[in-house]
């Protein structure tokens, strides 16, 4: 049994790594289109995180930061499956669902994030 649970980690780590260079890799295959679907999220995760960095250093605050962060968000998942995966958005329910795909759960990262980082640095 302790042979088959290294070889089930093995073959779980590259899957990961399978994934991650299709992620990266211009026009790639996506069979299961559900780990198309977990890159949508964990991207829209990395990108929330980030974004939330930014606006925090930048300093942004109020309604305008909340609308830059959804454009950016979108935005930036909007070019990645239409112009660098070139993703047939039917194949995945449309637009729509591949644009809010994680979305709610970035936007709590964001958040977190913005609110942190920018009561850390700009209020007394």
């Amino acid at each position: 049994m302790n042979n088959k649970t290294k070889s089930d980690e093995k073959n779980g780590s590259s899957q990961i790594g399978s994934v991650l260079s299709r992620a990266f890799q211009s026009n790639a295959e996506w069979p299961d289109k559900e780990e198309f679907l977990d890159v949508i999220y964990w991207s829209r995760q990395i990108i929330g995180i980030i974004v939330g960095i930014v606006w925090g250093l930048v300093p942004i605050k109020g309604f305008m930061g909340l609308v830059l962060f959804m454009l950016v968000n979108a935005a930036i998942i909007y070019i990645y499956y239409s112009n660098f995966q070139n993703i047939d958005e039917e194949d995945y329910g449309g637009a729509w669902e591949l644009t809010k795909e994680g979305f709610m759960t970035s936007f709590a990262g964001f958040l977190v994030t913005w609110i942190i980082i920018y009561s850390g640095l700009h209020y007394d």
